[in-house]
């Protein structure tokens, strides 16, 4: 497998892990009392960009390492799922 697509794919899953890390450990400002005027309630007291990234970086490529198992090293892939639905041709 070409190396840019490899990439891209790690990425891709990157971008969906981020999403399930962001609201791991969040703190609100509502729930520090410390509400910023201006602000919603329910923004980040302290966001931990740093923190964050590494988090979704670990996971991510746990991820992505099952992910080039199966897919690569034991020739899984989407011609393994069994078609159950009737062939109309």
């Amino acid at each position: 497998m070409p190396v840019f697509s490899t990439f891209a794919i790690y990425f891709i899953i990157w971008w969906l892990t981020l999403f399930i890390v962001l609201p791991l450990g969040l703190r609100t400002q509502a729930e520090e009392n410390e509400v910023v005027p201006g602000s919603a309630e329910s923004a980040p007291a302290r966001f931990r960009a740093l923190r964050v990234f590494a988090m979704t970086s670990v996971l991510a490529a746990i991820i992505h390492l099952a992910w080039y198992v199966v897919s690569v090293k034991l020739g899984y892939g989407l011609d393994s799922i069994p078609q159950f639905a009737p062939k109309f041709y």
